[in-house]
């Protein structure tokens, strides 16, 4: 996505049970935006602020960025897991009611490296909202502790698709 407002979609009547994202883009001075995640519903609340909703167990990725006179002041991206109504969840700033949260990056360099590991899993042909969250907690546990994680790969795809044919 890229911040602007998609003004053709219309709204769904219902939004309960949903996990709705505040978006706002004030061009070079707060840029929150979705990296990837399909969202059901959108509201537009003016021309800089809408309103995102996911369903419950869709993945998305959340990006955070703003700057004063100084420069960048919040550079953030989590990956979150929208949850059930009255499923247990974490708190997260501009998310209503929150979510699951499979990883989170501060500063400019962790969140740039978390762009580029979604980016090569685009590469190779998969949405990301389809990665397994146990890849995106690697992910985040190997950046906080400084490491380069492991890839994700299409075996681990088919195997991880294959293990969700079988589950209950």
């Amino acid at each position: 996505m890229n911040g602007a407002p998609d003004l053709r979609r219309v709204a769904t009547p219902t939004v309960v049970g949903l996990t709705h994202v505040e978006l706002t883009w004030l061009e070079k001075r707060i840029e929150y935006w979705i990296r990837f995640g399909q969202d059901v519903h959108e509201q537009i609340l003016d021309r800089r602020r809408r309103v995102v909703s996911f369903p419950p167990h869709s993945v998305f990725a959340f990006v955070r960025w703003a700057s004063n006179d100084f420069g960048t002041i919040i550079s953030r991206i989590d990956i979150v897991r929208a949850i059930s109504p009255g499923e247990p969840y974490q708190t997260l700033p501009f998310v209503r009611p929150g979510g699951d949260i499979l990883l989170k990056a501060e500063s400019w360099p962790k969140v740039e490296r978390v762009l580029q590991i979604v980016d090569a899993i685009e590469a190779i042909g998969i949405n990301p909202t389809e990665v397994t969250p146990h890849h995106w907690r690697h992910v985040h546990n190997r950046l906080a502790a400084g490491q380069e994680p492991r890839s994700y790969t299409i075996e681990q795809h088919r195997a991880i698709l294959l293990r969700r044919k079988v589950e209950p």
